[in-house]
């Protein structure tokens, strides 16, 4: 069973409407949408097959589809999230930026987006670095 990062799961309980703690294969589709990815809903659902426990995709299948196994791959996922979340024109990740992309997901306050860039940025330079950006997401 893999792992899921803190982003991971507070994309799938977004998804997660009534909480309990499964999604259908229409709510990945969605959800993996959102994170950059598209599938059809033939795709989603063939997918989704071989995971389905009673019809639904559970967190832990779920941090496995989000977050793959080839290390190359994985690197190249997380350089297309990083392109998500920055603003055209900058070269990293900032509060506002960050507040701007989570905000897809629910509330998040700047002083909220503030503090998680703090957490992760190594440099004290108040952005986010791709680097800081990778540390971030595998922590």
């Amino acid at each position: 069973m893999k792992a899921c990062t803190a982003y991971c799961k507070k994309v799938f309980n977004s998804f997660d409407e009534d909480r309990d703690g499964k999604i259908t294969p229409s709510q990945l589709q969605s959800c993996l949408a959102m994170m950059g990815g598209g599938l059809s809903t033939e795709e989603a659902e063939m997918v989704a097959q071989p995971l389905l426990s009673g019809g639904l995709v559970g967190l832990a299948e779920f941090a496995g589809l989000v977050e793959g196994d080839g290390e190359e791959e994985k690197r190249e996922d997380l350089r297309k999230a990083f392109e998500m979340y920055k603003n055209e024109g900058e070269e990293c990740i900032t509060p506002r930026s960050l507040k701007n992309m989570l905000g897809r997901f629910g509330e998040w306050s700047v002083d909220e987006c503030v503090a998680m860039i703090n957490k992760f940025d190594v440099n004290g330079d108040g952005v986010l670095c791709f680097q800081e950006f990778q540390l971030m997401m595998i922590n």
